[in-house]
Formats: structure tokens, sequence, C-alpha cells
């Protein structure tokens, strides 16, 4: 679990989620350039954590820059296969990924529910693959706009919450992030204290499912239309404890003024 850092005990997380953008060179250069702007800025990665997401084909690229240069940045998959190996064309295997470094991997991003139509218990299978890995599961739980209406802010995220945690090994780390799909590249990104409401609903179904102990460890980061302006905004509220940062995370210099946003909270 996540320790050291802030009051909470809690290492701020703020991942760049690339989706299906910069190809293998240009994920070199990318992640040169942000390394080369935090270095510059004298930027604290044991106080604020760095990710990035790259497409499949760019992480054996990013693991070779990351380990010649020792560069002080994770990354991770944008999707796992439940299964290590067999007869899953297009899959990719959470044992592939491992052999490539990567810490962390996202799972049931709001496209993939949407597009692949990945449900709740399928992506308990992925938690458990890339647990039964070693690998860190970022969990995406979210509402579109219809289901804020009809449910409100937090029964639709807390629901799928609680079946994905099914899939958690006992002791390991996950990540939570809550992702209102009506806020995903809208422009409209959900207000601190909206993030907050969600978030903390989101902690109370962790200590339900696993315990209390874990609860007060893992990380839940907000996603939707975070920018470096709003940024500062959301690590306010106690149970905010980063970003999944979609858009703004292909601009070197947004990405990491959001990483820096402590200048903005004057800490």
């Amino acid at each position: 679990m996540a320790v050291a850092g802030g009051t909470t005990g809690r290492i701020p997380l703020i991942a760049g989620n690339w989706k299906m953008n910069l190809d293998h060179l240009q994920s070199i250069a990318f992640v040169q350039k942000l390394a080369w702007t935090l270095k510059d800025a004298r930027h604290d990665f044991a106080k604020v954590e760095v990710a990035v997401f790259p497409p499949f084909t760019d992480l054996r690229s990013v693991q070779t820059l990351v380990n010649a240069d020792d560069l002080p940045i994770a990354f991770g998959g944008q999707d796992l296969s439940e299964f290590d190996s067999g007869a899953y064309t297009g899959e990719i295997s959470g044992q592939f990924l491992k052999a490539l470094d990567t810490k962390y991997v996202i799972i049931g991003h709001s496209e993939r529910r949407q597009y692949h139509g990945e449900s709740d218990e399928q992506i308990a299978a992925k938690l458990a693959a890339a647990h039964r890995n070693g690998i860190v599961p970022i969990v995406c739980v979210g509402e579109t706009a219809a289901d804020l209406e009809t449910h409100g802010p937090s029964a639709v995220p807390v629901s799928q919450l609680r079946v994905a945690l099914g899939g958690a090994a006992k002791g390991q780390e996950v990540v939570v992030a809550y992702e209102p799909v009506w806020a995903i590249g809208s422009g409209q990104p959900a207000t601190s204290e909206q993030a907050q409401q969600v978030c903390a609903a989101l902690r109370a179904v962790v200590a339900e499912v696993l315990d209390d102990e874990a609860a007060a460890a893992t990380r839940i980061l907000y996603g939707g239309s975070v920018k470096a302006a709003n940024i500062a905004g959301f690590m306010r509220e106690p149970d905010v404890d980063g970003a999944l940062v979609g858009g703004a995370s292909l601009l070197v210099d947004e990405f990491s003024s959001i990483v820096r946003y402590q200048q903005h909270l004057g800490t």
C-alpha cells in the first residue's frame, strides 16, 4: 500500500492516460521532455508520483528509456487480459506487462466499458490478473449523465467498485479512479465538492469489502477534464489523492504543471 508523504500517508499520484495517441518514437521524445521539464522545476517525485500510460506498442521504448536514464517516472498498460496466456487474439497478458517492468495497469476505463462491453465481473477478473502478476491495478469507476440523473452521484461507481474489488488479493495495493463519464473530454469537470463526495463513498466501499487499513492506504484519483487550472481544487479535498489525466496528459507543459499542483496550493 502507498505510504509516506502528506498527513494521510498516501503519496499523491498524477497519471497520464495517453489513450490511442503517440507512436513509440513520439513516446520517447515525450517522456524525455517530461523528465527534463520536471527536473528543471525541481519536482520532488517522493512527494508526488508521476506515471504515464502509453499504447502497448510504446511500452518497450518507454521501458528502455526509463531504465537507461534512470528516470523517476512510472509507466503502465492501458488494459490487460483476465487470462495469462492462451488463444486470445489481440489480448495482452499481465505476464507480458510485468516482463516490461510496468508498475500499473488501468482496468475498467469507461471507454472499455462502453466500446468493448466490459462488465463489472470481467473487471474483477482483470483486477485478479493484475494482482496475480504483481501489477498495481488502477480501477476506473464512474457514471454517465443518465446514471447521475437516475441514481444520484455515487450509486453507480459504488456498485461498480464493490464488484471489482471482489477480484482483489488480500494485502495487495489497489488504486481507484473516479471518472464521471459526463465529465471526460467535455471540458466540464465535476466540482471539487462533487469529487470529494464520491471519493469518500468509494473509500467506504474499500473499507467494507477489504478493511479499514486498506481504505486508509488506498489512493483514490479523480479523472475528467483535469487541467492545471483546476487540479489544485481537487487536491485540497481529503479523499482525492491524485488524478487520472486524459487529453491534458498529451501536452508536456500542461501535464507537468498538473504534476506540480502543490505550487498552486502554496505548499
